[in-house]
């Protein structure tokens, strides 16, 4: 029996997140204590108090995300056979496998956070959720979308067979929806995000980001992290510097990794950190699964 741990992404933060665990886990108190001093801002009582306004924002949503992650899997005293996270939840990942140090990668997933916000704000795009397509469907929808608008829309998630989020230039993930929409999906619809996340929109990020991960010492982990860009395992560490950079422009390879985890003999998957998104789309890959949480 194998089991696989999984970190979410943006979109699971929620005010009040991690408030319970400060109060009652020393180990978790120290951490996002240290983490507020190393970032030199007041984390804290944006994840505990909000406003939800400020939550929101990219630049600090990131890093409460890792850090409630980071920060509970210390706590659980736990020897994953494998590990992955969902976008930004890759950096929690390689923590957990110990590619990655705790206030290293802390560092550059607050870096990402305001790179990808500016990205958002220098090149406007966005994203949409198309639901009961099949894969091939949806990327002949984006295909058709780029050539009607002359502005690129791609598959930037695939979450879980059927599930897909799309990213691109307004204009034509707008025309994407309206395709898919024909088409028979059974949902298509434009998210609220303030980027086109996983796409060419990203480059500035992916550009300053590269930077930042070309000074981070990567060890080789400690356990098989599945990478969101090939969503395989290596362990390899310019292999996932590489790849972790390479997933701002491209897409998250979510059913796949889960496929192959799968097929690499993980029975039972827990997620750890804020939302149960992650556990859903175990459940829609393999209702067989064995599949828990701690948030």
């Amino acid at each position: 029996m194998s089991t696989a741990y999984l970190f979410p992404g943006q979109g699971s933060q929620f005010v009040g997140m991690g408030k319970d665990h400060y109060e009652s886990n020393p180990q978790f108190k120290e951490l996002v204590d240290r983490a507020n001093k190393v970032l030199g801002i007041d984390l804290k009582s944006i994840m505990f108090e909000g406003p939800e306004e400020s939550l929101k924002q990219t630049e600090f949503t990131q890093p409460a995300i890792f850090l409630h992650s980071v920060a509970l899997f210390k706590t659980l005293d736990a020897n994953p056979d494998m590990v992955a996270g969902h976008s930004l939840g890759e950096f929690s990942a390689l923590v957990a496998c110990g590619a990655l140090e705790f206030e290293d990668a802390l560092k550059i997933v607050r870096r990402r956070g305001e790179l990808m916000q500016k990205a958002g704000d220098d090149h406007p795009g966005t994203m949409a959720a198309i639901i009961g397509m099949e894969d091939e469907a949806v990327e002949k929808v984006c295909a058709a979308a780029t050539e009607s608008t002359g502005k690129e829309v791609i598959a930037a998630n695939y979450n879980c067979p059927g599930q897909l989020v799309i990213s691109g230039y307004v204009e034509a993930v707008e025309k994407a929806v309206e395709l898919a929409s024909e088409e028979g999906a059974r949902m298509a619809k434009v998210l609220p995000v303030s980027g086109a996340f996983h796409s060419s929109l990203m480059k500035s990020a992916y550009d300053g980001l590269k930077e930042s991960l070309e000074n981070v010492k990567v060890s080789v982990p400690e356990c098989p992290v599945y990478s969101n860009y090939t969503g395989k395992a290596t362990s390899d560490p310019e292999e996932i510097r590489s790849n972790v950079l390479n997933q701002l422009l491209n897409p998250v390879l979510w059913t796949q990794t889960l496929q192959n985890m799968m097929a690499n003999g993980a029975d039972s998957f827990v997620e750890v950190g804020p939302g149960k998104v992650l556990q859903g789309l175990v459940k829609r890959t393999n209702r067989k699964a064995e599949i828990s949480g701690h948030q």
